[in-house]
């Protein structure tokens, strides 16, 4: 993977600023489907010519545990497990954040949400699959774009916790 030197999201600029090796994957996007915006992103990256397992993409979901946000990365082919999320938060109960508290937390739109240069600095946990992948793929921070990395890399940028979270 190359080092990228353009920053045109809070995201890369983040990775560039700390020497991270990572690759931007910009990808058309059209009419949501419905079914995810990370699904969206796999039909979209695929149809751009990228060979891409859509267990090595994941989507970043903002999540309310006992009343404080946190940020849980999950594959696309997967769901969130949010008892599994509240547990590894310390918590009782999670539940999906409110789209808008999410959007004014992150800086970002909910579609395009990355776990990297979010406004607020959140507990992120990563799902613990991301280890069985030498790279793996998360938004850049605004749809249409996704960045590929480490999961190590992710981790350490993130100082996420690598937990199963996927049911």
């Amino acid at each position: 993977m190359a080092k990228r030197a353009d920053a045109g999201t809070p995201a890369l600029k983040v990775l560039a600023d700390r020497g991270v090796a990572h690759t931007a994957h910009p990808y058309a996007t059209g009419a949501h489907a419905g079914d995810g915006f990370g699904d969206d992103a796999v039909r979209a990256l695929r149809a751009g010519g990228l060979d891409v397992d859509e267990h090595r993409v994941f989507k970043t979901l903002l999540a309310d545990v006992d009343g404080h946000l946190v940020c849980a990365v999950v594959p696309v082919a997967g769901m969130l497990d949010l008892k599994a999320l509240a547990a590894a938060a310390g918590g009782k109960k999670a539940a999906m954040a409110d789209p808008a508290r999410a959007q004014r937390s992150s800086g970002y739109v909910v579609g395009g949400i990355s776990p990297l240069g979010q406004r607020t600095a959140l507990p992120t946990f990563l799902d613990d699959s991301a280890q069985g992948f030498a790279t793996v793929l998360v938004s850049a921070g605004r749809r249409g774009l996704q960045v590929e990395l480490a999961p190590a890399d992710l981790v350490a940028v993130t100082g996420a916790r690598t937990v199963p979270l996927r049911r």
